[in-house]
């Protein structure tokens, strides 16, 4: 009987049943997901052999710089994520640890959020070009935006969708670049109102940014102190709010006006 037991003994034996469950807990899985930056874009450029923007029904300026959206790569919803994974992503600075249900609905399958990002990115793409040609003062019934962006999901590149339209089509305003040349990444939502909405992943968005060589990455206002925590030394951090002040940061860091910062 365990009271004939010395005190050393007992707590020897009572650790064999813990040790047992944290041996199970090491392989069983858990409800997180592991996400790591990805890959970059440039909106103004091609992807897999097509452009990204493609505008009909009005004239289209060349451009120079670089538009990049950002992305981040997580695992599935089905996928199996065990307490090894989760240390060593909360010991990474290029990995981060989230809760499942904040990142995918529950209970869907990889299929279905794969089908569901495709659905958010298409009406991404709808808001962006509302968004821009609004800015712009243009008639969407005239002016025809096509948006080709093969295996990339989700709402998050509509900023940088709609400031790619507005510099194709307008530039700086001025006849120069919106981007000045510069290679300017960047994320977030955006509506037909020309509104920034935040998004996830941004402290690993603009280590993928600094990674691919931009010098400034556009950031919804709400986001700052996430960026900041990406660690990505020298890139320059320009929070956003709206379609309107993103046009006008750009246009100041071309002039060497005064630019927000984070």
């Amino acid at each position: 009987m365990l009271s004939r037991l010395t005190r050393t003994r007992a707590i020897a034996l009572s650790a064999v049943p813990v040790a047992a469950l944290l041996a199970v807990a090491a392989f069983a899985p858990l409800p997180y997901v592991i996400a790591q930056p990805g890959a970059t874009v440039n909106v103004l450029g091609e992807h897999q052999g097509s452009p990204v923007i493609s505008i009909t029904g009005a004239p289209v300026r060349e451009t120079e710089g670089e538009l990049r959206m950002t992305t981040i790569v997580a695992t599935g919803p089905d996928a199996d994520v065990d307490l090894g994974d989760v240390a060593d992503g909360w010991f990474r600075t290029d990995r981060s640890v989230l809760p499942r249900d904040t990142v995918y609905p529950a209970g869907k399958s990889d299929e279905e959020v794969a089908e569901r990002n495709l659905a958010d990115m298409a009406d991404s793409q709808h808001e962006a070009t509302l968004a821009a040609l609004s800015y712009l003062g243009r008639d969407p019934k005239k002016v025809k935006v096509t948006l080709r962006l093969a295996d990339v999901g989700g709402p998050s590149a509509g900023l940088l969708f709609s400031l790619g339209i507005i510099d194709k089509l307008d530039g700086d305003g001025s006849g120069g670049d919106l981007t000045g040349g510069r290679d300017i990444a960047g994320t977030g939502t955006i509506d037909a109102d020309g509104d920034v909405g935040p998004v996830a992943g941004v402290a690993l968005k603009t280590q993928a940014a600094k990674r691919d060589g931009a010098e400034v990455f556009l950031v919804p206002r709400s986001e700052c102190e996430a960026a900041k925590a990406g660690e990505a030394e020298g890139l320059r951090l320009v929070p956003v709010t709206d379609l309107k002040g993103a046009a006008e940061s750009l246009r100041a860091l071309e002039r060497g006006g005064k630019v927000p910062s984070c």
